[in-house]
């Protein structure tokens, strides 16, 4: 169903509710979830309430009762449907209790669950050969953990080890982890508690084409309104060469001369926003790193598995070749498993003393993780990110021209974001009333959307990987339909 399109909608007012309650159509699901038969709606808020952490908030204005679940759906305990486009925090990559990935983890329940690797068992032989030959030639070595912290984690102590250095770099607006010695790489005070942490980690200016002082231009099929504030020369963006030299000076300035254990770098940014770096910054600061004795680190555990569109991993579409790459979420698509891969030379420095991690790699987390890089495959995913989440950012594109409130559109295969502005002019954030307001709207027309940034503005889009473009089109529709609501 489309709806009436309008002139570009003001945001700098405010956000009004009109009385107009216009519903789009839902693509059709044949799959119906069995009854909810567990605690009321109200029980289950009050048991969060007593026994669960206060951290635990549940998202949206009246939090959603998920029961049941079906590749890029979410059923609620009503049995209502709605369109899952944040995937778990970008963890469902091939889709809800997608068959084949269940099928494999009950035939490795059914045999063995659980012996840690101090014993041989098969799968997890299987998976590291399978894994790794998904990366470049030079990253051979994996080691199996939980999560993305425990992964990066895993990484800075390698790198030091490996450097003999102590001193790390992260960009600001970075989230890398949110464990004591993760948050230090993080470098967003959202995620900041007032505790020590950060020691010998230094974030360097955030490279960003829309907010950043310089603008520029991003391997992406939509621009920032601001890319023309810069020029590309040779595939070069030449603002990344003034966020280069900021980069630089944290070398020259705040650490031992030569002495850089490693560099982290998100090949997009995720929980800052999906935020993209200019043309050609990122293989430039990977030579410098280089050049000043560190490893060079890329954290996949957002970008890997095909979410691009145009390569595996995210860091493939800068053109360089990292010495440590972490991966965590889609890798067993809800499933908790993580690894970190590297070289040889690398990996050999935790022979000086015993590291261990007792679920990592576990039968079950190997079984599953086969399974999804086998289904990936399977069902050409990676060419279904590039198709759809081109068809989805252009749309969204479209639907920036004609709303003002919609400040940027950026990102690339399925990993998205749309900046919502109060000021297209001075890029001012819209309000966090504003935003909920619409975040709530969307879900109401059954359309579950991710929130990141620092000021929470960013609507981030990054769903199970299975989704078709009559999902693409039903959401642009809810979108336009929920702007259309709002007055501004």
């Amino acid at each position: 169903m489309m709806l009436k399109r309008i002139m570009r909608v003001n945001a700098r007012q405010g956000v009004r509710l009109l009385s107009s309650q216009n519903v789009v159509e839902m693509p059709p699901c044949d799959y119906k979830p069995p009854p909810y038969k567990g605690p009321t709606y109200q029980d289950n808020r009050q048991i969060r309430k007593d026994f669960l952490s206060p951290v635990m908030v549940p998202h949206f204005t009246n939090p959603l009762l998920i029961h049941a679940g079906h590749m890029q759906w979410l059923f609620d305990h009503t049995g209502r449907r709605y369109l899952d486009l944040f995937g778990g925090i970008v963890t469902v990559s091939l889709g809800h209790c997608h068959p084949k990935v269940v099928a494999a983890a009950t035939e490795q329940m059914n045999k063995l669950w659980h012996t840690t690797h101090i014993y041989m068992h098969p799968k997890i032989h299987e998976y590291a050969e399978l894994l790794t030959s998904k990366l470049p030639e030079h990253l051979k070595v994996v080691y199996f953990v939980n999560s993305g912290s425990e992964a990066n984690d895993l990484a800075m102590m390698m790198a030091r080890l490996y450097t003999g250095s102590f001193d790390i770099i992260t960009f600001r607006n970075s989230y890398h982890g949110a464990s004591p010695y993760t948050a230090g790489l993080t470098a967003h005070g959202t995620w900041k508690y007032n505790f020590a942490n950060g020691f010998g980690i230094h974030h360097a200016m955030n490279p960003d084409p829309y907010r950043g002082i310089w603008g520029g231009y991003r391997d992406s099929p939509v621009q920032s309104l601001r890319a023309g504030e810069s020029e590309v020369q040779d595939g070069v963006c030449l603002s990344s060469e003034k966020y280069l030299a900021q980069l630089e000076e944290i070398m020259m300035y705040s650490l031992p001369k030569g002495k850089l254990a490693a560099f982290f770098a998100e090949s997009i940014q995720g929980v800052g926003g999906a935020v993209q770096y200019p043309l050609g910054y990122l293989k430039k600061a990977f030579e410098l790193v280089k050049a000043n004795g560190g490893v060079c680190i890329s954290d996949e555990v957002q970008t890997g598995f095909g979410r691009t569109g145009e390569h595996f991993w995210g860091f493939e579409g800068h053109g360089v070749k990292p010495d440590i790459v972490t991966m965590a979420k889609g890798i067993g698509n809800g499933f908790p498993l993580a690894a970190v891969v590297t070289t040889k030379e690398i990996s050999d420095t935790l022979k000086n003393a015993l590291h261990f991690n007792t679920f990592g790699g576990n039968p079950l987390a190997s079984a599953v993780g086969i399974s999804v890089l086998e289904e990936l495959e399977n069902e050409n995913i990676q060419q279904r990110c590039q198709d759809i989440g081109t068809y989805f950012l252009r749309t969204l594109a479209e639907l920036r021209d004609e709303f003002e409130i919609i400040g940027d559109v950026r990102g690339k295969g399925l990993m998205i974001g749309a900046e919502m502005v109060k000021d297209p002019v001075t890029r001012s954030p819209l309000s966090p009333e504003a935003m909920m307001t619409i975040w709530d709207l969307c879900k109401d027309q059954g359309v579950i959307l991710g929130r990141g940034g620092y000021y929470g503005n960013v609507f981030r889009i990054k769903p199970p990987m299975c989704i078709t473009k009559e999902d693409v089109d039903f959401t642009i529709n809810v979108l336009r339909n929920v702007l259309h609501k709002v007055n501004h």
